[in-house]
């Protein structure tokens, strides 16, 4: 019964820290510990396992601020209390209610069912019965002393390419632990998104679930294509003639052949051609390419060239393209 068990054993002590030990430093000194006693790094060790039980057991206990509380108070009333199962009269019970200015005669006596609420809610019995809370059964955990816990996560980092970050692939990687583990990149990962392989970390130390292994993901940046979602960008310079008459020019696919677009005449900087399902092909649906047209300005312009882009301009309409901007800056 976990009763007794509180009232013998100096959890405390087992784990070599004061009373007043504060939460940090409790599972500071805890995961000290069961590193040092864990069975994983003491094979065949019956010793170490018992000791790694142990304060396994002293720490779900104290790390939990409800059961420490109820701890504390058991041990305040003495090592020579007792419950007992049986027996003729109060018995074992004798020690503990004396605390509550019941006892008398050298014996236990009630006056009424109160009394017993009053000294059962503090181990959150009902009705003064046993059996229902943690005294009578085990809630889960180590010998009933709060939850298993789970095991700790593994840590891993990887930078891939932008090609690998929308097609996927499967890569083998090395966690923090040294330990060799392989990974499925899925189609459309993202920059700095993590990915989490659940129950591949480390084991827990109470028989709970393992831990994850969480991989956090770096992608390189394409000299050509951006992500917008999954969709792909990508400007694609045009001449001014291009621009103005309309071509039919190659825009560049990722990782395929070039496709080609029609530009219509008259197409200003900055229109956005759209080429359906050349994106990012995932699970959840595919992206399309989608083509920033930029006109490209000569650098250079002599001889005749300069000559007939002089006579197009004499020719041009005169029209002032600033017109609208400057209106509506005026308000």
């Amino acid at each position: 019964m976990a009763s007794q068990d509180w009232f013998d054993k100096d959890f405390y002590a087992v784990l070599g820290v004061s009373k007043d030990v504060s939460d940090a430093d409790l599972k500071k000194t805890y995961r000290k510990l069961a590193r040092k006693y864990h069975p994983d790094s003491n094979q065949g060790d019956a010793a170490a396992e018992a000791k790694f039980k142990e304060i396994s057991e002293a720490y779900a206990v104290l790390s939990d601020a409800e059961q420490r509380a109820e701890y504390d108070q058991i041990r305040a009333m003495g090592t020579g209390a007792r419950f007992t199962a049986g027996g003729q009269g109060a018995g074992g019970f004798e020690d503990v209610f004396s605390m509550f200015g019941q006892g008398r005669g050298g014996g236990a006596r009630y006056q009424s069912a109160e009394d017993f609420d009053d000294i059962f809610s503090m181990f959150n019995q009902q009705g003064g019965r046993f059996g229902s809370g943690r005294f009578g059964q085990t809630s889960g955990g180590f010998r009933g002393f709060g939850g298993p816990t789970k095991g700790g996560d593994v840590t891993a980092r990887t930078t891939i390419d932008f090609l690998t970050a929308t097609k996927g692939e499967t890569i083998t990687l090395q966690g923090e632990d040294g330990k060799p583990f392989k990974v499925k990149i899925p189609a459309g990962v993202k920059d700095g998104q993590k990915i989490r392989l659940r129950g591949r970390g480390r084991p827990s130390p109470d028989g709970g679930e393992n831990g994850d292994i969480v991989v956090s993901v770096t992608v390189r940046p394409h000299p050509v294509f951006t992500r917008d979602g999954l969709n792909l960008r990508v400007t694609v310079p045009v001449t001014f003639t291009e621009a103005v008459l309309g071509a039919t020019i190659e825009v560049p696919t990722l990782g395929g052949d070039p496709v080609k677009l029609r530009v219509a005449p008259g197409t200003p900087s900055g229109r956005v051609l759209r080429v359906k399902g050349r994106g990012v092909a995932t699970t959840k649906g595919t992206g399309d390419l989608l083509a920033e047209v930029q006109i490209a300005v000569p650098a250079h312009l002599e001889g005749e060239a300069r000559e007939a882009l002089e006579r197009f301009h004499e020719l041009e309409p005169k029209e002032n393209p600033r017109a609208d901007l400057m209106q509506k800056a005026r308000g």
